[in-house]
């Protein structure tokens, strides 16, 4: 009975700490947050995340600049150029540094 008290007592104590854990912006495979882009988070990677959390508004110094969306379908729209493109279907992206394109979410 001893034994299935001290369980319970572990599996309480680490509830807290697992309740704490969040993801972060850019984490992963996306290496990090390099720069903000106006509100959005520029990842290490050269994508956007997918963040709902405004960049310039959490990171000091990040600026507030506005960000531009273009009608331009040709892919002139680099990531981190304060810039998005509008696709056809009314999503808005920029492009990568690999030649992907990396949405911004809704």
């Amino acid at each position: 009975m001893s034994i299935r008290l001290i369980g319970l007592l572990v599996l309480l104590l680490t509830l807290p700490v697992q309740g704490n854990a969040a993801n972060t912006p850019c984490s992963g495979s996306k290496g990090g947050i390099a720069r903000c882009d106006g509100p959005l988070f520029l990842c290490n990677d050269g994508s956007i995340s997918g963040s709902k959390r405004d960049c310039s508004a959490e990171r000091l110094g990040a600026g507030s600049t506005a960000l531009r969306a273009t009608g331009n379908l040709n892919g002139e729209c680099p990531c981190g150029s304060g810039t998005l493109c509008t696709g056809p279907r009314g999503g808005q992206y920029c492009m990568t540094p690999s030649g992907t394109k990396s949405y911004r979410r809704k």
